[in-house]
């Protein structure tokens, strides 16, 4: 079979994207841009994450590896990552990102990109500046309290009310250094862009909040949901549901940024020759096991992410077999022509792609590190910042291992879907047979991350962050 020629590829992630959120796996979503790649492209039904928040995810991403592995810190510094091995080849890259300071130099997320910007600015001196840094959902308070006044002078200017409330996701920014990179680059190039805006707090702009919603969402009850999560008040049905109406309002933000994107592609006349790939990092939490955001659990609705590739060329497809987010940097080389680090642990998926080869479908590892409290998010400079937490799913079972505390869950999905009966008790023999095989996998991978690459142990090996940094973090929710 002939296959259109691919010059350039193009990566999408969005944080917190759970995979119910987009119409490609829920039909009753309303993401119209990425279910259009999503008709075009091939659709993977399980794809999962290997972490339940950014640090724990991207080194699989950007770099193919699990963290912790090579050095024991949470970036790539320690193996060759996708940017690198493209510039290498001679590819230009790009990367933007929309001010995850996870996702910095200060943890090597830079290498390898001609152009790189992660828009974390200093959040200032003063005690006000820092303290809207560190308490964002105060921020967006004050955003929607000023929200009425601000929609009638636009109203007024005959202004759209695209803009979000609170434009420190910094959407725009990151789509304009996007559309800037595609105008002036030649072929072949590399685009990374990450999305911020549905991760918490979610303040999508007004338009996008009724496109989601059957009847408009005041600015009064957007006040009440966020004041309520804010400040620790129990979330009743209503306002849980106003956090998910918020929630896939900024979902649907991102979806019309990512047509803007599109458009640029075609604008430039490379769309025909570029692939795009589409990807959650993590999920998001509505309580279905207790909490909201993403705090270090291992569920489903945490780790099951969209995974979408939409190739020029290929048949559309949706594919059954289990795969992990390490699957994408050896599929973005395969895609351009570039031979993959013998270092990387994932496997391309082009053939799947392009042919409907089945992938391997093996089990898919995902971690993370739990401080003393389930709500505590500590920023993780080494396996010492909590018990290492080791998740193992096929098609049917999920297996979550506390690795320190010696604890196990199992949970059946085709008979639980939501995974809230643990079958760990072990049973029958099939139960047992799980148990034993995905332990023995868990027990292997945490030997593998607190072994580091030589055999030497990196679990007292630490990064300390910069103030301003430490600052940024925070904001995001973790201390």
């Amino acid at each position: 079979m002939d296959h259109t020629e691919i010059s350039n590829v193009v990566l999408v992630t969005v944080d917190s994207l759970r995979a119910d959120a987009i119409g490609a796996y829920d039909e009753k979503r309303h993401t119209p841009v990425m279910d259009s790649l999503a008709d075009r492209g091939a659709v993977f039904d399980r794809a999962f994450a290997t972490g339940n928040w950014t640090p724990f995810s991207f080194p699989s991403m950007l770099a193919s590896r699990p963290v912790f592995a090579d050095t024991g810190r949470i970036g790539v510094d320690g193996t060759p990552t996708l940017a690198e091995t493209l510039s290498e080849a001679d590819v230009s890259t790009g990367g933007f990102n929309a001010a995850n300071g996870f996702l910095t130099s200060h943890w090597g997320y830079d290498e390898g990109f001609d152009e790189f910007e992660p828009f974390v600015a200093s959040v200032g001196s003063s005690i006000y500046s820092r303290y809207l840094a560190t308490h964002p959902t105060v921020e967006a308070w004050l955003q929607f309290a000023t929200s009425p006044v601000r929609r009638l002078s636009s109203w007024l200017r005959g202004e759209s009310d695209d803009r979000p409330f609170l434009d420190t996701s910094r959407m725009f920014d990151v789509e304009h250094a996007a559309n800037s990179f595609i105008e002036e680059t030649d072929e072949p190039f590399f685009l990374w862009i990450h999305y911020m805006d549905a991760h918490t707090p979610y303040v999508p702009a007004p338009r996008y909040i009724r496109e989601v919603s059957s009847n408009l969402l005041g600015t009064h009850r957007m006040i009440h949901a966020h004041t309520r999560t804010g400040l620790g008040w129990e979330v009743g049905d209503r306002t849980l549901s106003d956090l998910r109406t918020l929630y896939q309002a900024a979902v649907r933000q991102v979806d019309a940024s990512i047509g803007r994107l599109l458009a640029s592609l075609s604008a430039s006349g490379v769309r025909d020759e570029t692939a795009v790939v589409l990807a959650g990092d993590h999920g998001e939490e509505f309580q279905e096991h207790g909490h909201l955001a993403h705090y270090p659990k291992l569920y489903g609705e945490l780790i099951r992410v969209p995974f979408v590739v939409d190739v020029p060329g290929a048949d559309s497809r949706r594919i059954d077999g289990q795969v992990g987010l390490d699957s994408i940097p050896p599929t973005v080389t395969d895609l351009l022509g570039v031979e993959a680090p013998a270092e990387w642990t994932g496997s391309t998926l082009a053939p799947t792609v392009r042919e409907g080869e089945p992938p391997a479908d093996e089990p898919v590892v995902s971690v993370t590190v739990r401080g003393e409290e389930v709500t505590t998010q500590p920023i993780p400079r080494s396996l010492e910042d909590g018990d290492l937490v080791v998740s193992v799913r096929d098609r049917e079972w999920t297996y979550i291992e506390n690795i320190d505390q010696g604890t196990e869950e199992l949970y059946y999905r085709p008979g639980d879907s939501d995974e809230q009966r643990d079958l760990s008790d072990g049973g029958d023999a099939e139960r047992r047979r799980v148990l034993d095989r995905f332990g023995s996998i868990a027990d292997g991978h945490a030997r593998l991350l607190r072994a580091g690459p030589d055999g030497e142990s990196v679990r007292d090996r630490s990064q300390d962050v910069d103030e301003d940094l430490g600052h940024r973090l925070e904001a995001l929710g973790y201390r």
